[in-house]
This record gives C-alpha cells, sequence and structure tokens, in this order.
C-alpha cells in the first residue's frame, strides 16, 4: 500500500469561519425603533379608541357632555447585557490568523448582540406589558389563533389577516405587517398545494423555496428563536407600529487585561429593552 511522503506539506487555514447561524438582527427593521433610550426603562402612551362615532346634539344650548377617553402609559424596562471572550497572548504567536486584532470574536459577539435583541422583541410581541400603574396587560384571547391539531395553514393566514382588519390595524390604515417563520412553517407551506398553486407563483416562494418576501399582506422573516412548548410553535404577526424598541448604552471593547497576564479582552456591554404599543396590532398563531 502507497504512503505519503513525510515532506508533503499542509496549507494551514489563514482565516477564521465561523459555524452557520443567524448573524443579523432580522426583527429590528420591522418595529418602531425609539432610538437611544437614556434612563432605566422608557414608556409608550397609550390613547384608546373604542370605534364609536361623533355623538349627536341633540339639545341646543345644553350642557357640555363629557366623554372621558381612556389613556395610560405603558413601561418598557431596560435589561443589561454583557459578554467578554479572551485569547491568551501566548496563543498569538502560534497562530496564522489573530481573531481579536482580525475582528472575528468581535463579529461573533455582535450576532449574539442581534440574536439577543431578536428575543427580546418576540418576547415583547408575547409577553405581559407592564403599565405605569404596576398592572399588566396581557395578549388577549382574541388575539390569539389556536393550534387546532394542525401545523401552520392557510386558514391560520387568513385568520389572522382578518383579525387585523377588524382591528383596523392593516395596510388599509397605512400598517406595515409582518410575520416570523421558521423552518417547520416553511415545509407546511410548500407541502400545501393551496399555498402554492399558480396563484401564488408571482413571488416565486415555490421556484426558490423562500418565503422571505411580501406575501398575504405579510412581510414574512426568517427567524428559528420560535417558541416550541409541549409540541407545539407559536409564531407572531404584527404591525410595525404596535412594538417599540429602544438601545441604552452600547460598548464594544479590545483590551489587554493586565490582571490576567497581558491576555487580550473583546468585550460588548449594552441594554435594550422593547414594548407592546397595542394589543390590536399582534396576533399570536400557534401550530404542531
Amino acid at each position: 500500500m502507497s504512503t505519503i511522503p513525510q515532506w508533503f506539506v499542509t496549507q494551514w487555514d489563514t482565516a477564521v469561519r465561523t459555524e452557520a447561524s443567524q448573524k443579523d438582527s432580522r426583527l429590528m427593521k420591522a418595529v418602531t425603533d425609539r432610538g437611544s433610550i437614556t434612563g432605566e426603562s422608557f414608556t409608550i402612551n397609550f390613547l384608546a379608541d373604542d370605534g364609536g362615532l361623533l355623538d349627536e346634539n341633540t339639545v341646543r344650548h345644553g350642557d357640555t357632555q363629557w366623554s372621558l377617553e381612556e389613556h395610560h402609559a405603558r413601561v418598557v424596562n431596560m435589561a443589561d447585557f454583557y459578554r467578554a471572550t479572551p485569547l491568551d497572548r501566548n496563543d498569538i504567536p502560534k497562530m496564522l490568523v489573530n481573531p481579536v486584532t482580525g475582528g472575528d470574536y468581535m463579529r461573533n459577539i455582535m450576532s449574539r448582540r442581534n440574536r439577543r435583541i431578536d428575543d427580546i422583541i418576540y418576547k415583547a410581541a408575547r409577553g405581559a406589558q407592564l403599565k405605569k400603574d404596576g398592572s399588566l396587560v396581557a395578549l388577549p384571547n382574541t388575539q390569539k389563533i389556536a393550534h387546532g391539531g394542525t401545523g401552520f395553514t392557510k386558514a391560520k393566514i387568513i385568520q389572522a389577516k382578518k383579525i387585523f382588519r377588524a382591528n383596523e390595524a392593516d395596510e388599509q390604515n397605512d400598517e406595515e405587517l409582518f410575520m416570523t417563520f421558521n423552518s417547520e412553517m416553511l415545509e407546511d407551506v410548500l407541502s400545501d398545494t393551496t399555498l402554492t398553486s399558480a396563484d401564488f407563483m408571482a413571488v416565486k416562494m415555490l421556484q426558490e423555496g423562500n418565503l422571505a418576501a411580501k406575501w398575504c399582506g405579510f412581510n414574512w422573516i426568517p427567524f428559528n428563536g420560535i417558541e416550541f412548548s409541549a409540541s407545539t410553535y407559536y409564531t407572531i404577526a404584527w404591525a410595525k407600529s404596535g412594538i417599540h424598541f429602544g438601545k441604552g448604552y452600547e460598548e464594544g471593547n479590545v483590551t489587554r487585561r493586565g490582571d490576567k497576564k497581558d491576555s487580550w479582552q473583546v468585550s460588548m456591554g449594552a441594554s435594550y429593552g422593547a414594548g407592546r404599543q397595542d394589543e390590536k396590532k399582534v396576533v399570536e398563531l400557534a401550530f404542531q
């Protein structure tokens, strides 16, 4: 049997290849950006509208009849985050590539930061919203579509669109709608002939196997952070104005650690928060 001569050389890689993962924030562009936040929290002012009509005036020169409006402030508390990655100074001369000075460690931290932002926004859509008086506002059952023992179906998309239309929270009222999808939803949609007929081929969903486009009134966003519990997935659909996101301090740093034998340290600290502005602008869809 032939053998490889010992004088053959090995070409060592001169770049760092990161594992496949979500690198960018998918949801931050689909919510209302409140910009830089000063302090430990920010508020979202809420003024209710029951959809009623202007009151008819039936008494001339009568007393003024006041109609009180419901308004309150919602509070979004900022949460702090931090991550640091070390590299021993003695390891650097043994490497062809330095992941610190090459920016690879910081890019990896930024990917984690972007996925954290998406997780915060997703949880804000589904979770209880704190009011200034200390009470909580839950997403009502009228804004939730039960799994019904089925996967993700055309009927659920239609039902979600119906809810937004009934709430005057769709494109007819200048709202932009979004919906997250994961690999399970993609499989269900591409396997459903009622969703991949010629009527829907204009967006090339079937040819490209891609949902990340505007379809059925929603902008579809790939997001694998959808909660999976008790054999059920919980995706969300929302209007852009229905969820607010704010950033506090945000700082990245590359330093020498004198207390750790001059090791390099790449770190990032940040503060983020997200809150739901109006329950009528968020729909939760469950599927199995």
